[in-house]
């Protein structure tokens, strides 16, 4: 059976006119004793944000746990819809997918894949007064101490079009329960996640206006400033000086990056002994590189 293109993956329906619907309080239903036997969330800051409308709320992002922690604290601790940008892998899987369309998930594409459908999709999310939750940087922080890293400017380009004000949130809690990038999960009732919901950043003075991309990488470093703030008050230390670039340490900006330095550090230990290099096609599985041995 052919591979399903991830161009035809089709956009989530919304309905302007029901932000809840009757998928997600299912869904919900299903996940909310999941999460309580995991840990349990404690957010602050709940009045500062707006009465009515939309808006996109931008968080840290730092383990796998992270989307389902801060979904379940939109719907049940705000009462709003989760809608959230998600690779599109997770709609190519069986049962996964599905439920995630028909509760409003968007897909987005990577490696260069044209987003405009995505994008329309959160714009129409945001215009109808719904909300939106993102993360950033696009990706699980590359930064040693689990800190957040350089966002990217796409959480800011959806206020810019919309005209909705950006929600800084900073969380920090589902390390305690998962690794970085890690499928073992050590459930803790008794640990609380913690969030806390920043002030509104508003762009009324940008409005109309054409936006360079060096403004918009202005603005973006200011909102991972003010997510960074609100982790550090949770974390009760100070984090690093510097923003972290995963760039600037030979890191990719998608993927696996501990599996990426396991296929490193092999290559970097064959090329001393002076063999070739791992094949193309090496992967790292349950911590150790496979691959297909050809000759």
């Amino acid at each position: 059976m052919a591979k399903k293109n991830v161009q035809s993956i089709k956009m989530p329906e919304l309905r302007p006119d029901k932000e809840i619907t009757w998928q997600m309080r299912v869904v919900g239903g299903i996940l909310r004793p999941l999460v309580r036997l995991m840990y349990r969330i404690e957010v602050t800051g709940v009045e500062n944000l707006p009465k009515t409308g939309g808006y996109v709320l931008a968080a840290n992002h730092v383990t796998t746990l992270d989307a389902l922690a801060v979904a379940y604290m939109m719907f049940y601790k705000l009462r709003r819809a989760p809608h959230f940008l998600a690779k599109e892998g997770l709609f190519r899987t069986p049962i996964v997918g599905p439920v995630l369309l028909s509760c409003g998930q968007i897909p987005v594409f990577r490696g260069g894949r044209n987003n405009q459908d995505p994008m329309e999709a959160a714009y129409k999310v945001l215009r109808a007064g719904h909300c939106i939750g993102i993360f950033p940087e696009g990706t699980l922080t590359r930064e040693p101490d689990q800190w957040p890293m350089r966002g990217r400017t796409g959480t800011v380009r959806l206020a810019l079009e919309t005209g909705v004000p950006i929600i800084p949130l900073g969380q920090w809690g589902t390390e305690a329960i998962v690794d970085t990038y890690s499928s073992k999960i050590k459930p803790k009732p008794w640990h609380t996640v913690k969030m806390v919901i920043g002030k509104p950043i508003e762009f009324d003075q940008y409005m109309g206006k054409k936006v360079s991309t060096e403004e918009m990488t202005v603005m973006t470093e200011n909102l991972m400033t003010e997510i960074t703030t609100l982790v550090e008050g949770i974390r009760g230390k100070k984090a690093p000086a510097k923003r972290y670039y995963p760039s600037d340490h030979g890191l990719p900006d998608h993927g696996n990056f501990k599996k990426f330095l396991i296929i490193k550090a092999e290559n970097d230990r064959r090329e001393k002994a002076g063999l070739p290099p791992l094949p193309a096609d090496a992967k790292v599985k349950f911590g150790r590189i496979v691959y297909k041995r050809r000759g």
